[in-house]
């Protein structure tokens, strides 16, 4: 009897391993970043060894050797299934260094190129007499006509797809929605050249002349479908109770879809039309095609040509002088802080228009 209790009282070995699985020894906080930095030291070291010149093989080999050692170290301090979700976790963070790579490369040359001749004269002047060899001129009649056209683009479009993203969450069964859905599908790969040669033949047809309303309606044609599915999502997002019980009180349903769901909804409606906005202000096929560019400032959009702001970047980039590469530069980089203002406004609507939660 004493032996069977003596036996039961001895613990099971089987346990010792878990349990120093789980008070083992962990590695700092900082481990990573010291990860990081012998991997780039080691990669650019043996990079400049080899004699490469290729800055990308030094990444690629930093990123190499940083997952290596990351590996390497965790298993011998803590433990195999720590060292493969250690690896994992530098993949993830060595494809987002990549992915952010290029993109502050190219904002870096942007804006160290464009702050040339970016400032008050470059801003509020054309290039009205200006020879596009020689210094001088400004970007004021290509905001204009970008404004104009996006703003009108934006006024015939908004409308039509916020109305066709209702009828298919509200209202759509059978196989029109069904069409309805496949061809705005289908228009959102669209390249903006067809756009572009698809209101060229109209204007051939009916012999009307370039304005900034032909590249409004081809800009249109190009955000349609944008609207269409951003605003989709964001409808059916909306939770079925607050449509059921609005119903439940005797409110028709058009009026619960305008007085509810298109309210809760909003602040995710109007990012998806910034993004559109945004996704059509650089688009440069349909301008040339249907607003010819001018040097001049017209301010109606309905007769003449007109510039904008990707027209001009493109318009003085083929005259191929320096001053003209500076004006495309500083072109550039006020499209990039106009599509960036977008974001930022489509932001802050998004935040004050979000439901509130609360206990």
């Amino acid at each position: 009897m004493s032996h069977t209790a003596t036996k039961d009282s001895i613990p099971a070995p089987a346990s010792a391993p878990a349990t120093a699985r789980l008070t083992g020894r962990s590695l700092p906080r900082w481990a990573p970043a010291g990860f990081a930095a012998a991997g780039i030291a080691l990669g650019c070291g043996l990079g400049a060894a080899a004699g490469w010149h290729s800055k990308v093989q030094w990444a690629l080999l930093s990123a190499l050797f940083f997952m290596v050692i990351s590996y390497a170290v965790t298993s011998a301090v803590e433990n195999h299934r720590q060292a493969r979700d250690r690896v994992a976790t530098s993949i993830v963070w060595v494809c987002f260094v990549l992915a952010v790579i290029p993109l502050l490369s190219l904002i870096w040359v942007t804006v160290s190129r464009g702050i040339k001749v970016l400032d008050g004269y470059f801003l509020t002047h054309s290039m009205a007499g200006v020879p596009g060899f020689e210094a001088g001129g400004g970007v004021y009649h290509a905001i204009v006509g970008t404004l104009q056209q996006v703003g009108l683009a934006a006024l015939i479009s908004v409308p039509v797809g916020l109305l066709t993203a209702i009828y298919l969450v509200e209202y759509g069964r059978g196989a029109l929605a069904k069409a309805v859905t496949f061809f705005v599908d289908v228009m959102t790969g669209i390249p903006s050249i067809v756009a572009g040669l698809f209101l060229l033949s109209i204007m051939l047809m009916f012999e009307l002349q370039p304005s900034g309303l032909m590249g409004a309606l081809a800009l249109a044609i190009l955000m349609l479908p944008v609207v269409v599915r951003s605003t989709e999502e964001m409808l059916k997002l909306v939770p079925n109770e607050l449509r059921e019980a609005s119903l439940a009180l005797g409110v028709p349903k058009w009026r619960t879809i305008l007085k509810v769901v298109v309210p809760t909804a909003l602040g995710g409606i109007t990012t998806g039309v910034m993004l559109a906005v945004a996704r059509i202000a650089g688009e440069t096929a349909p301008i040339m095609l249907l607003v010819f560019g001018s040097q001049l400032i017209n301010t109606n959009p309905f007769e003449g040509a007109q510039s904008s702001l990707p027209f001009y970047i493109w318009e003085q980039y083929r005259v191929g002088s320096e001053a003209s590469y500076d004006r495309a530069w500083a072109a550039a980089l006020v499209l990039i802080a106009f599509v960036m203002l977008l974001n930022l406004v489509a932001r802050g609507i998004a935040r004050w228009k979000a439901p509130k939660t609360g206990r």
